[in-house]
């Protein structure tokens, strides 16, 4: 049996964590115009940095232990940001939000700051409470997809977080062997973890763009309900940003609709009618207000373009907004 090297393996997880922060500069690209594009942006940035140190490793340039457990400690702290970046992800504090994301990510890799310039040649010395906020960051973004079609996708990518922090984890000792077998094969099961996942979100991204464009090109006899109109921008926008905001949404739209007494309320699954008047009567009156309110809603997430890629009709685009719900 080939004998496996550390090197080989560093090289391995090198390629597999420069694919990845490729693949989330495409899914950039993919949610323009929404506020889920620093998101992306903390991803590519901690996907490289990934492949930094995998890099450095394979060249030998991490010999010492205590700097490769600082380097690791930094690129852990830039993998947790892209879940708080999304928690965030509203207009207009979004962008102000990126800061707050950046302030947490230096406060986690002080410890590896202190010890490189005050104790030359000793291990990070990571208090038990950042040891429990690491993998509490990672639950939460996971939980933040887990009820979403990117269940698979996110498991994958939050499963090579654990790995790589696992030095850090409560109870778990700092040891960067720079010259360990083990230590390679885990950092390369979790680089394969992180390619994964990345991969899987980029195909379901297409397959669910491939799924619109073929429903514009269609005949739905439908396709003029309320429901049909909300749903798609909705789902998608579940899958773009999580549960958290995508219910937030739900929540302010279910309000104002009990208010104004419309026979429709938005479900974590899309619309659902609930009785009252049939959905084909008065539609000049509730039908248009209420995707006139959608409308306002996800106008505090995404822009115009992103609607109309997502199958928002032009004309509602171009429609009066409702006043601001938030």
């Amino acid at each position: 049996m080939f004998p496996l090297n550390p090197s080989f393996l560093s090289v391995v997880a090198c390629a597999a964590a420069g694919l990845s922060g490729l693949l989330a500069a495409c899914g950039a690209v993919c949610v323009r115009g929404s506020t889920a594009v620093p998101a992306a942006v903390w991803a590519v940035a901690a996907c490289l940095a990934f492949a930094g140190e995998m890099a450095a490793r394979a060249a030998g340039g991490l010999s010492d232990p205590a700097a490769a457990a600082a380097v690791r400690l930094g690129v852990v702290s830039l993998s947790l940001c892209p879940a708080l970046s999304l928690l965030g992800a509203k207009r207009p504090q979004h962008g102000v939000w990126q800061l707050i994301v950046g302030t947490l990510a230096v406060v986690l890799v002080m410890p590896a700051a202190s010890a490189l310039l005050m104790r030359p040649g000793s291990l990070p010395d990571v208090h038990l409470v950042e040891r429990c906020f690491m993998p509490l960051l990672v639950l939460v973004g996971w939980l933040n997809f887990a009820g979403t079609r990117r269940l698979a996708a996110v498991t994958g990518i939050a499963g090579a977080e654990l790995l790589l922090m696992r030095g850090f984890l409560p109870g778990m000792a700092v040891d960067w062997a720079p010259t360990g077998v083990n230590a390679a094969i885990v950092d390369a099961v979790a680089a394969g973890l992180l390619l994964s996942g990345t991969l899987l979100a980029m195909l379901q991204a297409l397959l669910s763009r491939a799924g619109r464009a073929k429903e514009v090109s269609g005949t739905d006899p439908q396709r003029d309900s309320v429901a049909a109109i909300i749903d798609p921008p909705f789902l998608a926008l579940r899958e773009t940003l999580g549960a958290a905001w995508t219910l937030r949404i739900a929540e302010r739209f279910d309000t104002v609709a009990a208010d104004r007494g419309w026979p429709c309320r938005l479900r974590f699954g899309g619309l659902e009618m609930v009785g009252g008047l049939p959905e084909t009567s008065s539609q000049p009156v509730w039908q248009r207000d209420a995707l006139r309110a959608f409308q306002a809603l996800l106008r505090r997430f995404v822009s115009v373009a992103w609607l109309t890629r997502h199958g928002w009709p032009r004309g509602a685009v171009d429609g009066p907004h409702a006043e601001p719900l938030a």
